[in-house]
This record gives C-alpha cells, sequence and structure tokens, in this order.
C-alpha cells in the first residue's frame, strides 16, 4: 500500500480504511491499530486532530519516530543525522497523553517530537557537544530558552542532530554535515551528495521523516541551506526574536535559531513556541512588542497585490542555468498570485562578506570563552579546544584541520578598533543594501535562489559547491528570511528564498503559505 495514502484521511476514517482494507484482502491478523499507519508525511494539524480524537497518542507517535530512526537513520548504509535520542522521550510522551486527558492539550506543540541541533543545550541525559569530541560528555545545568520555551509548549524533545561540528566554524577545508562525534551526516535524494551545513542533520531528520520538526541554527545560511538541498522548509527569523541563551554560539551579531519542517505551516507553529523575550539576550532591548501569531490566517491569497524584487546581485547568480529556470517559473508563479514582480533588483555587497568574517573570528573566541566558563563544559577555553584538537588530531582532524579556530584565537578583546569598524562595516553595508532596495522599489521582499542543488560530499577537497547562495544579506543584516521547495534538478531540491525587512517574517510567512498552496511543495525523499 502506498505509504502516504493514509495522508488523505483523519480521525476515525484511518481505522476505518484499514478495516475495510484488511476485510477485503483477507490479511490475517491485520487490526487498525496506529503501528499500522504511516505518519512520515502528516503535518502538525494532523497529528493534532488525531490525538485529540483519541485515534493517536504521543507515545505512539514517539515511538513510530524512534523506529524509523532504527532503520532509516541507523541501518544500512543509514543517513547518520542523529547523535541521540532522549533515552525518557516516551516518558515525556505519556506524561503529556495523560496530561491531554486529564486537562486537554497546552496548545498545538503539545505531544510533538522535536530534534534539536546537538549545539542547543538540554538538562537531560542527553549531551550538548556541537558535534566535537573536546566537548564529549557535556551536559549543561540548564535547558536552553528556546527548549524551555518548547518544553512549556508540550513538546517531546526527541533527539539531538548531527552537525558540521563547531557550526560549520572550525576549517576552511571542511566536509558539510561531519563532526567527530556524529560522523558524516548523508542527504537522502542521494547518498553520496552533501546535505549542506551546519544544521546538517536537523534538515535530514525532517526531510526523512524521523520528526515531526526540528530546531537548527544559523550564522550564515546553516538554516536555509540545508532546508533547500534536503528539500524542506526553513525559517531565519530576524534577529533577537528568538533567545540564544544556552547554545553555543559562533557570533552575537549573527546568531539566531530557526524552525525545520515539511510544511510552512507547520514551521510557523515551531516559530510561535520558539518565540520568546529572554531578559539575559544581548538583543532582549528590541524584542517587539507584539509578537504576532505566525501560523494564524494563513491564506493562499497572500501574494495579491504583493510588490517582490528578485534579488540578481547575490552570490553566483546566473551560473546555473537549470536554477535560473526555477526563479523563472517562481516569477510566472508570483504573477499568477497577482504579485508585481521587480526584476532585476542589484544590491552593491562590495566588502560585506570580508567584514562579517572579520567579526565572526572576534565574536566567536569571546561568546564561545564565555559560553565555556559558565555552562559547565569539560575545556574552558577556545585555546583548550584547539589544544585538545591537536593532541587528538587523528580522530578529531582525520579529514580537515582548524584554521577557522586558531584565525579566531589570533583575535584581541571586542574592544579592538579592528572589530568594532567591521561590525559596523558589515552592518551598514547589509541593512542600508536591502532597506534601500525595499523602499526604493516600494517592495515588500525579495526573492533569490537560496542554494544549488546538492553537492558530491568529498573529504578530499571539502564542499565544492555550485558556489549559488543568497544568505548572506539577510545573516549579517539580522533581518528575516524563508525558504521552501521550488523545484528540482534531476531529483536534487531547490529552494526559494524569501527576504524582508526586520521582523518582516509573518509577512515572508504568508508569502510562502501562499507559494506552497500554489504547488510549492516538496517531494519526499526516495526512501525505503
Amino acid at each position: 500500500m502506498p505509504r502516504n495514502l493514509f495522508k488523505i484521511f483523519r480521525g476515525s476514517e484511518v481505522k476505518w480504511f484499514v478495516s475495510w482494507i484488511c476485510t477485503f484482502s483477507l490479511l490475517a491478523g491485520c487490526t487498525p491499530d496506529a503501528s499500522e499507519v504511516e505518519y512520515n508525511e502528516y503535518d502538525i494539524a494532523t497529528l493534532q486532530g488525531l490525538m485529540q480524537e483519541g485515534e493517536l497518542s504521543s507515545a505512539e507517535l514517539t515511538e513510530y519516530y524512534l523506529r524509523r530512526i532504527e532503520a532509516i537513520d541507523r541501518g544500512v548504509p543509514g543517513l547518520n543525522a542523529i547523535i541521540e535520542v532522549t533515552p525518557q522521550a516516551l516518558e515525556i510522551a505519556r506524561a503529556l497523553d495523560e496530561e491531554r486527558q486529564a486537562s486537554g492539550p497546552r496548545g498545538p506543540m503539545h505531544g510533538i517530537p522535536v530534534v534539536l541541533k546537538a549545539n542547543i543545550d538540554t538538562a537531560d541525559q542527553m549531551t550538548t557537544t556541537a558535534g566535537s569530541l573536546a566537548m564529549a560528555g557535556h551536559q549543561p545545568p540548564a535547558d536552553a530558552f528556546v527548549v524551555a520555551r518548547l518544553r512549556a509548549e508540550g513538546a517531546v524533545i526527541l533527539a539531538k542532530a548531527n552537525l558540521s561540528e563547531w557550526a560549520n566554524f572550525r576549517s576552511t577545508e571542511s566536509s558539510s554535515g561531519w563532526s567527530s562525534i556524529g560522523g558524516q551526516t548523508r542527504n537522502p535524494y542521494g547518498s553520496g551528495r552533501n546535505p549542506c551545513g551546519s544544521s546538517s542533520g536537523s534538515a535530514v531528520a525532517v526531510a526523512a521523516s524521523l520528526s515531526s520538526v526540528a530546531v537548527g541554527t544559523e550564522t550564515n545560511g546553516s538554516v536555509v541551506c540545508p532546508s533547500s538541498v534536503n528539500g524542506i522548509v526553513g525559517i531565519k527569523p530576524t534577529l533577537g526574536l528568538i533567545s540564544r541563551g544556552g547554545i553555543i554560539p559562533i557570533a552575537h551579531s549573527q546568531d539566531t535559531a530557526g524552525p525545520m519542517a515539511r510544511t510552512v505551516e507547520d514551521a510557523a507553529v515551531l516559530l510561535n513556541a520558539m518565540v520568546g523575550m529572554d531578559p539575559a539576550d544581548p538583543l532582549a532591548h528590541s524584542f517587539p512588542q507584539s509578537v504576532p501569531d505566525y501560523a494564524g490566517n494563513l491564506s493562499k491569497d497572500a501574494l495579491n497585490g504583493a510588490r517582490i524584487g528578485v534579488l540578481r546581485s547575490h552570490h553566483g547568480a546566473g551560473n546555473d542555468v537549470r536554477v535560473d529556470q526555477v526563479v523563472a517559473n517562481t516569477i510566472a508563479t508570483l504573477e499568477s498570485l497577482g504579485a508585481e514582480v521587480v526584476d532585476p533588483v542589484e544590491i552593491d555587497t562590495e566588502g560585506m562578506g570580508d567584514a562579517s568574517r572579520e567579526v565572526l573570528y572576534y565574536e566567536f573566541k569571546a561568546d564561545l570563552n564565555a559560553y565555556l566558563a559558565n555552562s559547565g563544559a569539560p575545556l574552558k577555553t577556545l585555546a583548550d579546544i584547539i589544544a585538545f584538537n591537536d593532541e587528538h588530531a587523528d580522530t578529531v582532524m582525520p579529514f580537515f584541520g582548524q584554521e577557522r579556530l586558531l584565525a579566531a584565537q589570533s583575535k584581541g578583546p571586542l574592544s579592538d578598533q579592528q572589530y568594532i569598524d567591521a561590525l559596523a562595516l558589515s552592518k551598514q553595508i547589509a541593512q542600508t543594501g536591502l532597506n534601500a532596495a525595499l523602499e526604493e522599489n516600494n517592495l515588500d521582499a525579495l526573492i533569490a535562489p537560496t542554494r544549488g542543488p546538492a553537492w558530491m560530499t568529498d573529504n578530499v577537497s571539502g564542499d565544492h559547491s555550485s558556489g549559488i547562495s543568497s544568505s548572506s544579506l539577510a545573516a549579517v543584516s539580522g533581518y528575516a528570511s524563508i525558504t521552501l521547495p521550488a523545484g528540482d534538478i534531476l531529483g536534487l531540491p531547490i529552494g526559494i528564498s524569501l527576504i524582508g525587512a526586520e521582523f518582516s517574517d509573518a509577512k515572508l510567512i504568508q508569502f510562502a503559505y501562499a507559494l506552497e498552496q500554489a504547488g510549492y511543495v516538496r517531494q519526499p525523499p526516495p526512501l525505503q
């Protein structure tokens, strides 16, 4: 029976349909219980409906994903997206089922399993390592602020996902999706293809339906790139909308966590649960006074009357005619939905990359040292991490080195004028450029291809993608972006990004939802 067939049914219809099939196919011992339904393409609303009707429990759903992890992620050859599962996952799910029976659900995330990137603190039996053997065994004393929010909303923290070690900030020659603790994560659309980084495992976990949703983190492209090449939805929120407290950092001027999901609505539901004002976050002062319901009132007509610009000055623009065709198709779809398209829109980003890179080196040293000193980590400074890597080079650095760690260690304090100037310049170029493009053209958002097709994983030469990338403007400015599936090249997903102004997250989600309803939906990977 096709595995997605049950998606069209809800509630008691599922059991009726299974009973009907059992009766007419004379399958011995066939019983219409939850274990016979494949939930891999079910969205959160459907799952909540089944749980409310008593046709599914959180414990059954959690068991379902645990079985998929064992069969698909840890099988042969395996995707290798999950580093570890929560030992108490089923116990937590059962407690949430009992709570639902007694007093009803807390909200849309009640009983829904979530996978976390392994640089996000959890105060449980799992570790928080950023994929580094230097952090092996690290069990923080408290949940990250965003994890506390998810638990309060009733989510089941299911597992920790693999990532590019140190969130892809260890080497200039790295292979995305590889860590010394987790090994190499594989793209489910082709086992030799790269999953992109650094939120590799989070994206693959969602794409392969090892969880309902997942949380990634981004400094520059680490949510949207893996989402794009794994055919899912990823949101890079406006900087400061989600607390960075309890997340192993790269740079506080660009870091954010972000939701990853199979549908726009599921990503928005997860975003609702993640957002919250953390007084300890450096950007608490800019947290909006009023936070919208990002999953509320989603409309297939949201693009009608919108003005959308086509960003043609993104890195690698025009170097793959197949990706250009995806953009052309998207322009046609936007116009069919009533949007006015302005093409081209050019933004001069000369000097932004070099300035941002300098900022990241300075902030990585300062921010990581602060995290290590206050989180109970086994090593206390970046210098300790570097020394550990050198001492254990055979296991920690079999394919590539630690050039970025060394560059960061060479930097001085954040009071250095070199850092202050680089921060001001990078923000000025990105924010002024985006603001001017949006305002001068009276635009609601920009579109650009998120990334080219997934490249082959190569431990000899490191990453060698097509060069197409549109993440930097939103990442450096701190503004909002969202990617969703827009097509494929020979079965390899291609995402389209919507990029907007500061705190335009709700508007971008509306636009992405309208595109999704017009057919911009994922094609599941060819898993057995």
